[in-house]
């Protein structure tokens, strides 16, 4: 488990440089007992080769036999405690598209979804409407008043947007609204402390104008809410780690947890992991440290698309030389949790590794990158928390500890 005051005494300044490629929702499951996961079906030769020259293993995010969220996984790959700093969605999504968050608002991720005439939710994703569908209706939602909260609504990417509820005596401690399965309806947000019952009162009136606005819509005709939370105000990266860091994501809340943490979140063309390794030179000299986020691994893991999830790793596999050519220090690649197709969610799986470092790592002669390859890995299995200070070893950026 990372400690972050004894990272703060041990964190030396260096030249090296540390990237975290993610690919969200790496890991996989075979379709058949005898069959290959996702990224072992991936035409990967890049990987392979990384893999051949590095080490495996497998990060636990939270803790065995828990299915994580994202901002939690990317929390505990970035070394923070996600039970320590259980920081909702909310707060994530609104700072990934620039809406403030102070600690006494109340910030909620929202999505669309699709009702039936009973109410019961038969597509929780609005069937993936896109961004210009939904920006409309976002702007109707956000013409709804109630009396004691100001309340700003925003739309995120396709299915996706954001509430900020601003006002006095506010609390997040609020149960999310989204049963996280379909065939039943929409809940009602509870309050988990006695604290919290009023705010949880104002969010089910606005949810209940809400649906009378969403009502005539043919897709997203219903909406639920998670991941209630204000700005937890957590220690940065450049004091705990001293590292330069940045941010090359696609989706906001990405680039939100990224904010919370001290990153500089980068502004660039595209939405392919070419693009952002092509940007990733451009800021080179700039940063030590380079989080890249690659997204539609976890889509197509949702949509239970096999196939389509293999797609997305071999597209990040073929765009790999660029990266490669800029010759990191370490580079690390992972996910932040398992997305097996087969299961069409988020797992508790371990998440496949691979750490390359030249300078610094012995090759433990696994020969491809994948799930059966990296359980036999010279890593093991280890909790996410600690893959920081895995990396700045390898990059030495720490100190001996002790006499």
């Amino acid at each position: 488990m990372a400690n972050l005051e004894l990272m703060r005494r041990l964190t030396i300044g260096h030249t090296t440089k540390i990237v975290l490629l993610i690919m969200d929702g790496l890991g996989g499951l075979p379709l058949t007992p005898d069959g290959p996961t996702e990224l072992e079906a991936a035409h990967r030769p890049n990987l392979n080769r990384l893999a051949a020259e590095g080490c495996l293993g497998l990060s636990v995010p939270v803790a065995l036999g828990v299915s994580p969220g994202s901002g939690p996984a990317h929390l505990a790959l970035f070394g923070y405690d996600p039970i320590q700093y259980d920081i909702g969605r909310g707060v994530l999504e609104a700072f990934g598209i620039g809406v403030p968050v102070g600690a006494r608002d109340v910030a909620a991720r929202g999505n669309f979804c699709t009702v039936d005439q009973a109410g019961n939710i038969s597509n929780r994703r609005a069937g993936r409407i896109k961004s210009e569908e939904a920006a409309p209706i976002v702007a109707r939602l956000a013409q709804i008043k109630v009396p004691g909260v100001e309340i700003e609504v925003q739309p995120v990417k396709e299915y996706r947007f954001v509430v900020v509820f601003r006002g006095e005596g506010l609390a997040p401690d609020i149960d999310e609204t989204d049963p996280q399965r379909t065939g039943v309806p929409p809940m009602l947000a509870l309050a988990r402390a006695p604290g919290a019952k009023r705010t949880a009162e104002l969010v089910n009136a606005w949810i209940a104008q809400a649906r009378q606005v969403l009502a005539s819509e043919p897709r997203a005709n219903a909406l639920t809410l998670r991941g209630f939370s204000s700005d937890p105000n957590l220690p940065k990266f450049r004091e705990v780690y001293k590292l330069r860091a940045s941010c090359t994501a696609v989706y906001p809340m990405y680039k939100g947890v990224s904010q919370l943490v001290g990153m500089d979140v980068q502004h660039f063309e595209g939405d392919r992991p070419d693009d952002q390794f092509a940007h990733l030179k451009k800021v080179w000299k700039d940063y030590d440290f380079f989080f890249v986020h690659v997204k539609p691994t976890d889509s197509r893991g949702e949509d239970g698309d096999f196939d389509g999830k293999v797609k997305v790793i071999e597209a990040v596999d073929a765009a790999l030389p660029a990266l490669i050519e800029l010759k990191p220090d370490v580079l690390i690649v992972t996910g932040d949790h398992s997305t097996p197709a087969k299961l069409r969610a988020h797992s508790w799986h371990p998440v496949p590794l691979l750490l390359w470092a030249p300078g610094t790592a012995m090759p433990d002669g696994c020969p491809e990158f994948g799930e059966r390859a990296c359980m036999g890995g010279g890593l093991g299995r280890f909790p996410a928390t600690d893959l920081m200070p895995l990396a700045l070893g390898h990059a030495l950026r720490l100190e001996r500890y002790g006499a």
